[in-house]
């Protein structure tokens, strides 16, 4: 498959190796324009066991491109990733703002495509995102959920430390979407993976997601307590 992932940093570069370690292209996008140089030289613009020679393999393979251009991303590609941070606020809740603002950039794009395109949210965010992320590409490219394009969660469980091997070995693949096109387009985008994949609702991919933060954050705090 060709796809563009959105957010070059600890998420996005690991998906950047493993999906093209998959065989699929990937393009990956970025505003910052160092962390872009760094993958189209082969190099990671983060420190994790593994990355930098898969990202060096996929560059020499012609499988990695990187750019700071949405429009050439988006309309090269069948399927967009986004994995751009969701910050806290001071009040503890999560910062979407660059989540929908991408979103909101797709969109204007897909406006002008005549092919169906899939939105993926790999960031970690809140239920009830991905209907909002629904709207505004709706609102934004005149077209029609699960029709025109289709939107789907679908989570990441990685260490650091051990990302690689823990996206080429999971327990489990989850997705989230009510879009049929995009549900079977996730499955051919993780085919070369050994797990069990479960697609459901999106809310509750969303929920798991967040749950598995929250149970892990509660352990760390008890352990610090005790």
């Amino acid at each position: 498959m060709h796809i563009s992932i959105f957010g070059l940093g600890y998420v996005g570069a690991v998906s950047c190796a493993a999906f093209s370690k998959l065989q699929h292209k990937v393009i990956g996008v970025d505003v910052n324009q160092h962390k872009v140089d760094l993958i189209n030289q082969g190099k990671s613009p983060i420190i994790e066991k593994d990355l930098e020679k898969y990202i060096e393999l996929g560059i020499n393979n012609y499988l990695i491109s990187a750019t700071t251009d949405l429009h050439l991303a988006v309309n090269k590609t069948e399927l967009s990733i986004i994995c751009v941070g969701t910050p806290s606020n001071k009040n503890g809740s999560l910062n979407l703002e660059y989540v929908y603002n991408v979103c909101q950039d797709i969109a204007r794009e897909i406006k002008l495509k005549n092919v169906y395109h899939s939105i993926v949210i790999r960031s970690t965010v809140t239920p009830g995102t991905i209907k909002k992320c629904i709207e505004i590409i709706e609102q934004h490219s005149g077209k029609i959920h699960a029709k025109e394009f289709g939107v789907a969660s679908n989570p990441e469980f990685l260490r650091e430390g051990t990302a690689m091997d823990d996206f080429f070995n999971p327990p489990y693949t989850i997705f989230g979407t009510n879009a049929k096109v995009t549900e079977i387009a996730l499955k051919e985008l993780y085919n070369g993976i050994d797990a069990p994949i479960y697609c459901m609702k999106p809310e509750e991919s969303e929920m798991i997601k967040y749950t598995n933060n929250n149970f892990h954050a509660m352990k760390i705090t008890f352990a610090n307590e005790i």
